[in-house]
């Protein structure tokens, strides 16, 4: 894979949400528990802590990772993405349900959150140079990432 220079505004976005992972990991294991498990949709056919408590682990690996990792920060930012979208329906599960959980208490809040994730997605791959590899590898016909 070749190399994707990032500029020090997008070092400090990666970094950023680095850390706001390893945060929310902490949340999983301790203080936000009952609020992450209320996210954990009804259709899930796992134990709802089980499931917070194995999102809080990947969590904190991709945090982990978004830090330190710098030399797979491509990899790492798109896995980032990917993990964004596949909690994405605990979201609308919070909304359609209308489960207060992390201070969103009416609709609207629940709603207007919706709108914030495909933000993290973007981020994710912006910060850590996978949007630049991605368009590259399309432009010249590239498979590997």
């Amino acid at each position: 894979m070749e190399h994707i220079k990032t500029s020090k505004l997008q070092n400090f976005i990666r970094i950023f949400l680095g850390l706001f992972m390893i945060t929310a990991a902490i949340g999983h294991f301790t203080f936000q528990r009952t609020d992450f498990q209320a996210q954990v949709p009804n259709w899930v056919p796992l134990d709802k802590d089980l499931v917070v408590i194995l999102s809080g682990i990947v969590e904190i690996a991709l945090g982990l990772a978004m830090v330190f990792l710098t030399q797979y920060k491509v990899k790492v930012g798109i896995t980032l993405a990917i993990f964004y979208v596949l909690v994405f329906p605990g979201n609308i599960a919070q909304y359609l349900n209308g489960t207060s959980a992390f201070g969103l208490d009416t609709d609207q809040a629940r709603l207007i959150r919706l709108f914030f994730q495909p933000v993290l997605i973007f981020l994710a791959l912006w910060s850590t140079g996978a949007l630049a590899a991605l368009f590259r590898n399309k432009k010249y016909g590239e498979q590997n990432i």
